[in-house]
């Protein structure tokens, strides 16, 4: 088999169970090579355990996950291949955080002075280079998760696992941290849990969504939100009643959704040979007339459309911040 075509990761039949409760029921999917993947998935759906089964920190009780064609059960082969930020990243509080980043780096073979020097340029690169010489006592809840990203991305991974990388983030270190997930596709093969629907969306090619343990749909992002009816919105303000009367009086628009103002669901009437691209275009002409300004838009069902529909609506994934997964 090509290795340039093999997944990155491939996981059969896994399955973990905790006492009475089935945490992962035979969970098969594979991970593109260079793919950003996504992990979705209510609380409780499982997704940390089957992050911490691919790291190997917990064992299946059935199933194989491959990681660069290596079962992840012989770690030794996958050291310095394999990188994980887990949710709740733990750091000496007293030792200086440059110092703590450089000991990881010299147990997987890199000279003190090469890793003091990738240390502080990857400090930089989040935002930390400051607080180089500072204990993990010093930092904020936002700052420790940075660390933590730090740490996941340094030496030369080829697949790294990032569990919730923006929870707790401001809106500043948040798109950050995407630019630097983004960059690392020509590199990395990314796989990332997160529960901001959107957020998935704007990152991921891929995505596999659990709901109770199980894979409830696994495929391209485009493909799982290809509705060809359906607009999703997101404007630079809300619509007052005059606006939004302007904007569903459209021929091609059947109904606008406008519960999450400024984000808005439109259904479009392609009936009558009307062209989907003539469809979109209109609605952007009239939302630019108004000078409400589309910051986002998707030309089909957004995922959060899909994950509610595939899970039976369960909507807590929303904005919600991650309890226990």
């Amino acid at each position: 088999m090509d290795e340039n075509r093999a997944p990155a990761v491939r996981i059969r039949n896994v399955s973990k169970r905790f006492d009475d409760i089935h945490a992962l029921v035979d969970v098969s999917f594979d991970v593109p090579p260079h793919s950003i993947f996504g992990l979705l998935g209510p609380n409780g759906a499982g997704k940390t355990t089957l992050f911490s089964i691919v790291a190997n920190f917990l064992k299946a009780d059935n199933g194989t996950i491959e990681v660069l064609g290596h079962d992840t059960r012989h770690t030794a082969e996958l050291q310095g291949r394999l990188s994980i930020l887990p949710q709740d990243a733990a750091f000496q509080r007293s030792t200086p955080i440059l110092e703590q980043l450089v000991f990881f780096r010299t147990l997987d073979g890199q000279d003190r002075a090469s890793a003091r020097e990738e240390v502080r340029r990857t400090l930089e690169l989040v935002g930390l280079g400051d607080y180089a010489k500072r204990g993990a006592r010093a930092l904020s809840h936002g700052m420790m998760k940075r660390l933590g990203i730090a740490q996941a991305f340094l030496g030369t991974p080829e697949v790294i696992l990032l569990d919730e990388p923006t929870a707790g983030l401001d809106p500043a270190n948040v798109r950050q941290i995407r630019n630097l997930i983004l960059e690392l596709r020509e590199r990395t093969t990314v796989v990332l849990s997160s529960h901001n629907l959107a957020e998935i969306q704007e990152l991921c090619d891929h995505v596999a969504i659990l709901d109770k343990g199980r894979v409830v749909t696994c495929g391209p992002v485009a493909e799982l939100t290809s509705s060809a009816r359906e607009l999703d919105l997101r404007l630079s303000r809300p619509l007052d009643e005059d606006e939004l009367a302007r904007l569903t009086s459209l021929v091609a628009v059947a109904s606008v959704d406008p519960r999450n103002a400024p984000d808005y669901a439109l259904s479009l009437d392609l009936g009558e040979g009307r062209d989907w691209d003539d469809a979109v275009a209109s609605v952007l002409r009239t939302l630019l007339d108004l000078g409400a300004v589309p910051r986002r838009f998707y030309e089909g069902q957004s995922l959060e459309q899909h994950f509610l529909a595939v899970t039976g609506g369960n909507g807590e994934e929303r904005g919600a911040e991650p309890t226990s997964n």
